[in-house]
């Protein structure tokens, strides 16, 4: 009866643990106090794709949209033109990428007179822009290769 119950309070425990864990954003969602990481994607189809148009583009993103509060990674760049396998997704000139510290940091930024001001000065050089953004999970630890295992 003992070990029936030691069994049932650690199963118990098990549960609370990996609800905590899961939570509502999913399995393993890389969590702050206020929530899961977010990563914001954004993929711009300029009106004209030039290499300039591309450049000033990507230059813009760096000067308004990198450097807010709760961003914990940004980068920006153009299209891999020497990537184009079939299952390459080309219909884009510029990326963005954003990891914030959370959804509240996202919606900052969102709201920001910087990021107004980048779609102000470059909405009419876009013809399309697709938006993926997405709840984080961590990587498992990474494994020690055979060389530090020795």
């Amino acid at each position: 009866m003992f070990r029936t119950r030691i069994l049932a309070v650690a199963g118990g425990s098990l549960a609370v643990v990996a609800i905590a864990l899961l939570g509502p954003m999913g399995i393993g969602a890389t969590r702050t106090a206020e929530g899961p990481k977010l990563a914001h994607m954004v993929y711009f189809k300029l009106k004209d794709s030039s290499g300039g148009n591309r450049a000033k583009l990507v230059a813009s993103c760096k000067l308004l949209l990198s450097g807010h509060d709760g961003v914990e990674y940004f980068s920006t760049g153009s299209l891999a033109g020497d990537l184009n396998k079939d299952f390459n997704d080309r219909d884009f000139d510029v990326s963005l990428n954003l990891v914030f510290a959370d959804k509240d940091a996202h919606d900052k930024y969102q709201e920001s007179d910087r990021h107004k001001k980048f779609i102000e000065e470059n909405l009419e050089s876009i013809e399309k822009v697709r938006v993926f953004d997405s709840y984080l999970s961590p990587a498992p630890p990474a494994k020690p290769s055979s060389e530090s295992a020795k």
